[in-house]
């Protein structure tokens, strides 16, 4: 009896290392198209030509300035931003985007790297 419970307990402890390794999803393998509709979406389009919603339309928004969709009326920071979008400040952007534009009236905010990444690579393709 004994040793069919020192068997049992052995495959048990195996089979909890076995998952304990099991590696979490890649950013990639996250769905940045289904995530920018799902968190993003209700406020932004990427569609080329489409006008903004509550935010500006955000075809081609990398390597572009921010603040610089014609037509769209942005909060305050946006004209004294002296940079491009690119990865990093995508990424600091979704995390707090009033840390990286001041007056910036966005409320979302994403603690997730992955779900971050996802979507930033999800913007680098709508050119």
């Amino acid at each position: 009896m004994c040793r069919k419970i020192g068997h049992a307990a052995t495959l048990l402890i195996l089979a909890s290392v076995r998952f304990a390794h099991a590696q979490p999803a890649e950013p990639a393998a996250l769905d940045g198209e289904k995530l920018f509709k799902q968190q993003c979406g209700a406020c932004h389009s990427v569609v080329a030509g489409e006008s903004g919603r509550q935010g500006p339309n955000l075809h081609g928004v990398y390597e572009r300035k921010p603040g610089s969709v014609e037509g769209f009326h942005y909060s305050g920071g946006y004209e004294k931003a002296d940079f491009v979008w690119d990865e990093p400040h995508l990424d600091a952007y979704l995390t707090n985007p009033q840390a990286v534009i001041p007056g910036s009236i966005m409320p979302y905010r994403q603690a997730k790297a992955p779900v971050r990444a996802a979507i930033i690579s999800y913007l680098k393709e709508q050119k």
